[in-house]
């Protein structure tokens, strides 16, 4: 049977799994998935096109900072991330998958002006059924994990947060 866009969307995971979506096909959801959490666990500037890789030619990456579309805008983003802070690392905290649906928990470590500093987040991963990531949406307190530790404002950062109390 040809697969439709409609059975791509929605493909269940391999317990559930219906004629119209081979486990042929969750093998490579759970391989790709694999993939792209051992790129960011491993992360460095030399394996930034690796990582590029595990992504759809024209997937879209967006966090509190970027919204973009494809490899290579995707790839400047961590570029800029080595450029920005000192030896930044993903912690892959716990990760589950419902057919090309993924949520992965993570923590962020770095240096920002000699000050080693983490916060937590989450991403969204969509998963096309060619095992690449097609859509990552990530989820992190931005207030909290980067802004308040940056001069004047995380002073005023600060003081909004003691204000609100």
């Amino acid at each position: 049977m040809a697969e439709t866009a409609a059975t791509a969307a929605l493909c269940p995971a391999p317990t559930t799994a219906a004629p119209d979506c081979p486990l042929e096909a969750d093998t490579l959801l759970a391989e790709g998935l694999a993939r792209v959490l051992a790129c960011y666990a491993a992360l460095d500037l030399a394996s930034i096109p690796a990582l590029a890789a595990c992504y759809a030619p024209e997937a879209r990456f967006r966090d509190p900072f970027n919204d973009v579309r494809g490899r290579e805008a995707i790839a400047a983003i961590f570029r800029h991330m080595f450029a920005a802070v000192a030896q930044p690392q993903f912690r892959i905290l716990r990760h589950w998958r419902t057919g090309q649906d993924a949520m992965v928990e993570w923590q962020f470590d770095f240096v920002l002006r000699g000050k080693a500093l983490s916060f937590d987040g989450c991403s969204r991963l969509v998963l096309g059924t060619d095992g690449l990531v097609h859509s990552h949406l990530d989820y992190w307190d931005a207030a909290s994990g980067l802004y308040a530790h940056l001069p004047l404002v995380g002073g005023l950062m600060g003081w909004l947060a003691a204000r609100m109390r």
